[in-house]
């Protein structure tokens, strides 16, 4: 025994930092943004400002499209409790519990209060994925294996598909069929941009409020899961509960964003098609413009040999 538990390894487990994927797709958007930014002083007068706000906020929206596939923020939830640390261990700690839905699996998080107790420092943040592909229960036995803190696999054990709470299945197809849609809005986004460089500027508005029926749809289908029962998740006397995270909401907001702009554009075609070409910098030159001059100037020693 190692301090009266059963060492099945004795290097601390490091709480995950950071997404590589979600750094991944946000570094490429802003290298497509600085990329805009450096040509910007290439456009001149008011064209300079409506293609910022066009492509900023563009990018935007599909910066958001495409992160909130990987992050882990759709469900949260927190509490905190003294609980058993280890299995085959009276000792108990003071922790947060934390356990965080995303699309693909759940992270379950544990953090001391205060972090360092029992000579350990407690800062552990375990991933289990449920996405087709990977074996949710397989992980789970990894971690029985590695000998994972109680709390941890308790939370990650209501997951598995062999708990009575039976939310895995739920949980795991309204994962795949929101990531799918997801994947619906960013094409039809793309689309909308093409579209939104032609003079066809009604139907990329069009576009646009497809894109954010794709992503409402999406929402529709995250929120499937929210009508199976939910099993108590009690650690200690406390209960953990979860609701809708940062990801949920801002799938939300882009998508009422996007509806908005669509609607706009669609308007302006109707009611006010000029400015809308103007903001969108495809203006016709007005015909005075290429007027004839009113006074034409010869030279008289071309007139005079004829010429």
């Amino acid at each position: 025994l190692f301090d009266s538990v059963y060492p099945f390894y004795l290097q601390q487990r490091k709480a995950a930092m950071f997404n590589i994927s979600t750094i991944i797709v946000i570094v490429v958007f802003l290298m497509l943004a600085c990329s805009f930014l450096l040509i910007i002083p290439g456009i001149r007068g008011q064209a300079r400002l409506y293609w910022t706000l066009r492509v900023l906020l563009s990018l935007f929206v599909g910066v958001v499209i495409v992160v909130v596939q990987f992050t882990g923020d759709w469900e949260t939830g927190w509490v905190q409790a003294n609980t058993s640390y280890k299995s085959f261990s009276h000792v108990y700690v003071s922790a947060d519990i934390g356990l965080h839905i995303s699309l693909a699996g759940v992270n379950v998080t544990l953090r001391g209060n205060p972090m360092n107790q029992i000579n350990e420092t407690i800062n552990y943040n375990e991933h289990f994925p449920w996405n087709f592909g990977a074996d949710y229960d397989r992980s789970y036995r990894e971690g029985l294996e590695k000998g994972l803190p109680s709390p941890i696999l308790y939370v990650a054990e209501k997951f598995s598909t062999q708990s009575p709470c039976a939310v895995h299945k739920q949980y795991r197809i309204a994962g795949h069929y929101t990531s799918a849609m997801l994947w619906v809005a960013f094409c039809t986004w793309i689309i909308s941009n093409i579209l939104f460089s032609m003079p066809i500027l009604v139907y990329g508005g069009y576009m646009l409020m497809v894109t954010g029926a794709f992503m409402i749809f999406s929402l529709l289908s995250f929120s499937t899961v929210r009508s199976s029962l939910k099993c108590l998740i009690q650690i200690g006397t406390r209960t953990l509960h979860v609701a809708y995270g940062r990801s949920f909401w801002l799938v939300l907001a882009i998508g009422l964003l996007c509806f908005v702009v669509g609607i706009t554009t669609v308007a302006m075609h109707h009611l006010s098609p000029d400015l809308l070409k103007t903001f969108f910098d495809l203006r016709e030159d007005k015909p005075e413009e290429y007027q004839e001059m009113p006074e034409v100037y010869i030279n008289p020693h071309f007139v005079n040999k004829g010429l």
